[in-house]
């Protein structure tokens, strides 16, 4: 079976190609400014329509994992046509080409296509995102949904793992880098998420391939909890000093776009589905540790 993953030098791309890779697949990682060097990468640029279909061509594959996207969220509200290019006109693009080819996709989209209002999101909930990156994550969502015949659309929310991507540091390793450095931190105590381990989520997404499931599946880490706790819960896991952290507000905050008060996702159906659960929070942190020690 031939797998093509778009965004394999990201946070989650990364962490899908090194599980995948291990289970006997034949896998194209896609990347475009941060060259990988392993076996079958492939330079692409998603919005370039012609570079996309040599490489569809070329490779021809039998599942497609569209992981890549544009997810600064204010860069995406400065950016519109920028962020339209590659959230959707790009997930248009390959959406149209899995059709062609018969082949399986798997889109991961965002916890951004809700308003934040309620948060605890089931599959079934509608979307109303309020910036433009949720809007854009979500119209890759209707083009997924509108073309495809064989799709898996993936919801996540703040993505973290054990090592940095294309030089960029998830939330969970900028926490830790400030604590291990005896720095103070402010976080958000009322801006609620699902925070997942990309290792999870990439065994998850395994899992999904394996059995071909379709529809919409919520898969995010399994706790609720506000980015000051989860400061807090990454604290104490790695014995450093909880008392560095300090509470900061949505209000005080000056960004270009609006953020969602409480984007937790329900992960229900992921639970009852999968034979790789979402994980809770401390099982997912303490797995962190683990990962973080080993490669030290």
């Amino acid at each position: 079976m031939k797998i093509l993953i778009t965004g394999a030098s990201g946070l989650l791309g990364s962490k899908v190609v090194e599980i995948i890779s291990n289970n006997s697949y034949e896998v194209f990682p896609c990347y475009y400014s941060h060259p990988i060097h392993i076996n079958n990468a492939i330079k692409l640029n998603l919005i370039d329509k012609d570079s996309l279909m040599k490489v569809m061509e070329k490779v021809r594959p039998d599942v497609i994992i569209h992981s890549a996207a544009l997810t600064d969220v204010d860069l995406c509200e400065k950016e519109k046509e920028l962020a339209l290019k590659i959230n959707s006109n790009s997930t248009e693009l390959i959406s149209n080409y899995a059709k062609k080819l018969n082949a399986y996709l798997i889109y991961v989209s965002s916890d951004y296509v809700f308003d934040g209002e309620k948060g605890n999101y089931k599959e079934e909930d509608e979307p109303n995102p309020i910036n433009f990156y949720g809007y854009t994550k979500l119209l890759g969502e209707i083009a997924v949904s509108s073309i495809c015949n064989d799709y898996l659309i993936v919801r996540t929310s703040v993505i973290y793992g054990s090592k940095p991507a294309r030089d960029k540091i998830n939330f969970a390793l900028w926490v830790l880098d400030k604590l291990s450095n005896n720095k103070k931190i402010k976080v958000l105590v009322d801006q609620f998420v699902s925070p997942t381990l990309n290792t999870n989520l990439a065994e998850m997404l395994l899992e999904a391939i394996e059995r071909r499931l379709t529809g919409i599946c919520h898969m995010s880490g399994a706790t609720r909890i506000s980015r000051y706790d989860f400061a807090k819960e990454l604290a104490k896991v790695m014995d450093l000093n909880v008392d560095l952290i300090e509470e900061a507000r949505m209000q005080n905050m000056n960004w270009a776009a609006k953020r969602l008060k409480d984007s937790s996702l329900n992960v229900e159906k992921a639970k009852s589905t999968l034979n790789t659960k979402p994980l809770e929070i401390g099982e997912a942190t303490r797995r962190l540790k683990m990962e973080v020690e080993s490669y030290a």
